[in-house]
């Protein structure tokens, strides 16, 4: 990971930071919740040792990006981040008018939507987890939640500014890095009030061959150092993008696309999305 780059770009109005190796086209790493750049460590070195350049960002209110009105949920929605992307593209890659993109999760969800507004400045798009989701104009996106699933559902739940938060807090950061990273059960994510991710199982003693006690550590520092809130943000906004993002309703994405997801994934087991 030395040899992995780090600088601050600033764009649209607040300070990115960005990790980054190798030269040549540009590919664009987008993390997800809880997550950070780090995400990407091994898919960095990867393609910059096969030629590319490789660049993963903290996204607005996550790791050492600073700028952002963290206790201000409605400068946290899609065109917010989306404009985020783009200055931070016209910033470190000036004479690429297109740049190749994958992301996971959150991530994910915003790299839909840069396809879907810029798509002009996206050569193809690999998602990781999450499927594109056309707006449904009939019904916000949170009073659809508690429709299907009610309101213990995880995103439901993330709406009350500082419930969670206080939750989380009980359990402790490095806990809840850990439950939320490994969790592996296909099915509704419910934080039942009063429980929070204290509903979950138990966090193994032994973590999984893909993380380290290192990982969580460095996960840990960041996220005891900002805390969850930049990133619960982006749920916190659902609402609003889904008000703000009327002009896109019907609209399909045209870029070239690769979509992969684990059987185990809990986005997969969704009703519909499978179909």
């Amino acid at each position: 990971m030395e040899t992995i780059e780090h600088k601050t770009v600033t764009a649209n109005g607040i300070n990115i930071h960005i990790a980054e190796k190798g030269q040549g086209p540009l590919v664009l790493f987008l993390h997800g919740f809880p997550e950070l750049w780090y995400s990407w460590r091994h898919q960095i070195l990867y393609m910059a040792a096969h030629g590319y350049r490789a660049v993963a960002p903290d996204l607005r209110g996550y790791g050492d990006t600073t700028g952002a009105p963290v206790h201000d949920s409605t400068k946290f929605t899609s065109l917010h981040v989306v404009g985020d992307i783009i200055a931070l593209l016209d910033a470190i890659a000036p004479d690429e008018k297109q740049v190749f993109v994958v992301a996971h999760d959150w991530g994910a969800v915003l790299a839909w939507l840069l396809c879907l507004y810029r798509p002009d400045r996206v050569k193809a798009y690999v998602s990781l987890s999450v499927h594109f989701t056309p707006r449904n104009p009939k019904m916000k996106t949170i009073e659809t939640m508690r429709k299907y699933f009610g309101d213990d559902y995880y995103m439901c739940r993330f709406q009350e500014p500082g419930d969670i938060e206080a939750e989380f807090a009980q359990i402790g950061v490095r806990e809840v890095v850990k439950k939320l990273l490994t969790y592996r059960h296909p099915g509704a994510l419910y934080f039942p009030k009063g429980k929070g991710l204290g509903s979950l199982p138990d966090t193994s003693d032994t973590l999984p061959s893909w993380l380290s006690e290192e990982d969580v550590d460095y996960y840990t520092s960041k996220f005891e150092k900002n805390g969850f809130t930049g990133g619960i943000n982006y749920y916190r906004a659902l609402d609003l993008n889904w008000e703000l993002t009327a002009p896109w309703t019907g609209a399909q994405v045209k870029v070239p696309t690769k979509f992969i997801v684990g059987d185990l994934d809990l986005v997969y087991h969704i009703p519909g999305v499978k179909e």
